[in-house]
């Protein structure tokens, strides 16, 4: 069968990689075929192995993307000053890059099982690089006198759920504002580790 009009690449890539994103973040993974995605688009289901090569590739590229996306976004962030600034520099960060992007946040987060050996082990490598920004701020605080904290991992990890588990409720248009939100979460992560 030809190739429909308008299926090029640059155009239906994207949409290949929006489309398994929505129904893999309102469906699971497990529940998706590529027929779905293909229609979803609009193209023959034969014609997706022209943008990946399988639905396990398709899950890696998306949680990949989201990972990159993320560090790199952190870095420009440059959070700076002291622990407790740096930690409220993150916590605003955290929210504010997470909350518009509810699916890639659920895929990323809840899809983790079902990746394969080794592309967990590569997601799991940018993630502990995200969680390692956040320990190191956890750690200069304790070496300012100013957080006190019985375990700087398990603080970490409670700290990036709490932060991330927004988008399972947040609505925008809602009785609360973004900043309001925003705010609120700081001063709980900021009592949760002060002395």
């Amino acid at each position: 069968m030809a190739r429909k009009q308008g299926s090029h690449s640059d155009i239906t890539g994207p949409k290949v990689r929006d489309a398994a994103l929505r129904l893999i973040a309102r469906h699971g993974y497990a529940a998706v075929s590529m027929r779905q995605i293909a229609a979803e688009v609009g193209i023959q289901a034969g014609a997706l192995y022209n943008y990946t090569p399988d639905k396990q590739t398709l899950l890696f590229d998306l949680m990949k993307g989201h990972m990159t996306d993320l560090l790199c976004a952190l870095d420009d962030a440059d959070l700076k000053g002291t622990a407790l600034a740096r930690l409220e520099g993150f916590t605003r960060f955290h929210i504010q890059f997470h909350l518009p992007k509810p699916d890639q946040v659920f895929v990323s987060y809840m899809e983790l099982r079902n990746l394969s050996e080794e592309n967990f082990a590569a997601i799991e490598v940018m993630r502990r690089q995200y969680e390692d920004a956040l320990e190191s701020i956890l750690r200069a605080g304790e070496a300012e006198g100013v957080f006190a904290i019985a375990d700087t991992r398990v603080t970490t990890m409670a700290l990036i759920a709490m932060l991330t588990g927004i988008g399972n409720w947040y609505r925008a248009g809602g009785r609360l504002k973004t900043d309001t939100i925003t705010a609120i979460y700081w001063d709980m992560v900021r009592r949760s580790v002060t002395a």
